[in-house]
């Protein structure tokens, strides 16, 4: 019998990668998904507008306030949070679907978020990443020429607050060298696909026919 032959549908696993803003977080997931497409991201709601580039259903769903509060009440959001003064939040459906499905899903979300999702989802895969210094943290922000001077300060300032839950998450994961982060946090992924947990109800019948007395 082969490996493929004896393997299980399982759930997928869900990770969550956060991060303040201006660590990199963005640019590391896209190039993670690059790597590893059996990933679904799940495409985030947001009342925050969009930047240059940015499309509707691809980066956010781009929704007005008034219709994310409506949501809220609705239960619709697996996690949400306001984060430098707009709203972001994850579809329920959305992301159990995939994982009933059994594909791996990666959430892109804020800390607040986070705490959320381990409560509804403890079996999660958590992983933090933080700048190699607070002057690079400022650089990175600086250099996206999208925001303002104020909004910056406002990320800054809130930074501090934000890093001071990484402790809470499964990896830290420092982004100083892009391709070394890349690097670990596809290490992180593929470390974690391959838990005894999950490979022994995955391939069940391979070792069930190894166990077999001859």
């Amino acid at each position: 019998m082969s490996i493929a032959a004896s393997t299980v549908e399982l759930e997928g696993t869900l990770f969550v990668v956060a991060a303040p803003s201006g660590a990199g977080k963005s640019s590391l997931v896209n190039a993670l998904l690059e790597r590893e497409p059996a990933i679904s991201l799940s495409v985030s709601h947001t009342t925050r507008p969009p930047r240059q580039g940015e499309q509707y259903g691809r980066h956010y769903f781009f929704v007005e306030r008034a219709e994310f509060e409506r949501e809220i009440g609705e239960g619709i959001f697996l996690e949400y949070a306001e984060v430098h003064g707009n709203l972001y939040g994850t579809s329920r459906t959305t992301v159990q679907s995939l994982l009933g499905e059994g594909r791996d899903v990666l959430l892109e979300i804020d800390w607040q978020g986070a705490e959320q999702v381990r409560r509804s989802k403890p079996d999660c895969v958590s992983i933090f990443i933080l700048p190699p210094s607070r002057a690079e943290l400022e650089r990175r922000l600086r250099g996206r020429g999208s925001d303002s001077a104020e909004v910056i300060e406002r990320r800054l300032h809130n930074s501090r607050g934000e890093i001071a839950h990484a402790h809470e998450f499964d990896y830290i994961l420092i982004n100083d060298a892009f391709a070394d982060a890349l690097d670990d946090l596809q290490a992180i992924v593929r470390a974690v696909r391959q838990r005894s947990a999950l490979q022994w109800r995955r391939h069940e019948a391979l070792i069930a026919e190894l166990l077999a007395g001859g």
